[in-house]
């Protein structure tokens, strides 16, 4: 082995001591990890047909709407509130959802909220509303990704629960939300 590392540095024992293929596998192992990691669902529903209890991607319409009332809705309630009392005050469905109780389309992300800016790390967000991108990335993305059951967002995979999961960019869904 020569005597400088791969990296440029100098080479010292405990610097080149595994050789590069190990280094490789274990990379992709820990990569593969966070990939199925990212991309799970935990049980969070009422108990299905075959007696263990359902994902949110497994439960029908009604089950997830009983489901936003029962567990999203006091997770994210309590977050508003101490944010903007008196805006919040009262939350609903109409809060993320619009319209949606007229017109049964609940799927997110939606219009209703505001865009984004689709810049990386929310650059544009954090620049002009700094203590409300905080406040969501820190304290309510958290509290409504456990509410589903689903893992945070992770910005390597571009898996799991984020602003994108209910704030469309700016030329639509990002993310494949």
């Amino acid at each position: 082995m020569s005597n400088m590392h791969r990296l440029g540095n100098k080479c010292t024992p405990a610097l080149c001591r595994v050789p590069l293929l190990q280094c490789l596998a274990a990379a992709a192992a820990m990569a593969a990890a966070a990939v199925l990691h990212c991309a799970s669902q935990r049980a969070v529903g009422p108990v299905g047909p075959d007696g263990r209890q359902l994902t949110w991607s497994e439960m029908s319409f009604q089950q997830r709407r009983a489901h936003m009332k029962s567990a999203v809705i006091p997770a994210a309630a309590p977050i508003f509130r101490a944010w903007r009392p008196q805006r919040f005050a009262t939350i609903g469905c109409a809060l993320c959802h619009g319209d949606a109780e007229r017109t049964g389309d609940f799927r997110m992300p939606t219009d209703h909220l505001p865009r984004l800016s689709g810049e990386v790390l929310l650059g544009h967000e954090r620049a002009n509303f700094p203590e409300t991108t905080q406040l969501k990335l820190d304290r309510l993305v958290p509290a409504v990704a456990g509410a589903l059951g689903m893992d945070g967002f992770n910005i390597i995979t571009r898996r799991g629960f984020g602003c994108y999961s209910c704030h469309l960019g700016p030329r639509g869904p990002m993310f494949g939300h």
